[in-house]
């Protein structure tokens, strides 16, 4: 099962305490039987043109949770199944900063992406300048978040900021997304934790002990037992 989970925040979902507040409900809750999330903007201009400056930087925790950005951001990254970002529209500030939380980006041709706090006289608190040099080179993160320009979803392509350009965002999901869904919900965690684990440290052993775990899992020998049989594997998430 797929999930998605809407930024709603008309016009431009400005990242509020609301959305935060939806992201850690949906995140914190994950029923058991997704197996991929999808996070999306709602309307046509954007998925996020950045955070609700007004409205919530310096703004109070919700209950026991902790206030801002980041510490929603690292939830996200941390979810036990793939979570993409399908970007149309405006995609800045912490708003490309929660797409960055995810596995991967899918965008539309309009996509435009950017940190503009810098013309605030701030910067990308929510993650922003961790992330980003960790996926495009330091250099061409340093500029993004130093100018605050806006760079087209090709050139985010072309960076390594965006996964895959697409014409129309639902056939994307379909191309992008959906093949997660047919995997091994047991082997998609595994791979999973095992990439986060060893984002930043490359870990020989804890891969071996990933692999180890699919094989003796019941999935691996449904999968083994599929392929040697020439039929369907018939998944059950262990």
């Amino acid at each position: 099962m797929i999930e998605t989970v809407w930024l709603d925040n008309p016009p431009v979902n400005a990242v509020n305490s609301g959305i935060i507040e939806t992201l850690w409900n949906a995140f914190e809750n994950l029923d058991g039987g997704v197996n991929a999330v999808v996070l999306r903007g709602k309307g046509e201009r954007a998925f996020s043109a950045g955070a609700d400056i007004t409205g919530f930087v310096g703004g109070a925790a919700e209950g026991d949770r902790p206030a801002g950005i980041q510490p929603v951001a690292d939830l996200i990254e941390s979810a036990p199944v793939p979570v993409v970002a399908a970007i149309h529209g405006y995609c800045l500030g912490g708003g490309l900063e929660i797409a960055l939380a995810c596995d991967f980006r899918v965008a539309t041709r309009d996509a435009q992406l950017g940190f503009p706090e810098v013309n605030l006289g701030l910067l990308p608190g929510g993650g922003g300048t961790q992330r980003a040099p960790r996926l495009i080179s330091r250099g061409r993160a340093a500029w993004l978040i130093m100018s605050g320009e806006r760079i087209p979803a090709e050139t985010a392509e072309s960076w390594g900021l965006v996964e895959f350009v697409v014409d129309d965002l639902e056939a994307g999901i379909a191309r992008y997304v959906e093949p997660l869904d047919r995997q091994s919900p047991h082997a998609i965690r595994q791979i999973k934790s095992l990439l986060r684990d060893t984002r930043d440290d490359r870990h020989d052993e804890r891969e071996v002990q990933a692999f180890a775990a699919c094989l003796n899992s019941e999935d691996g020998q449904e999968g083994v037992a599929a392929f040697l049989e020439k039929r369907q594997a018939n998944w059950t998430g262990r």
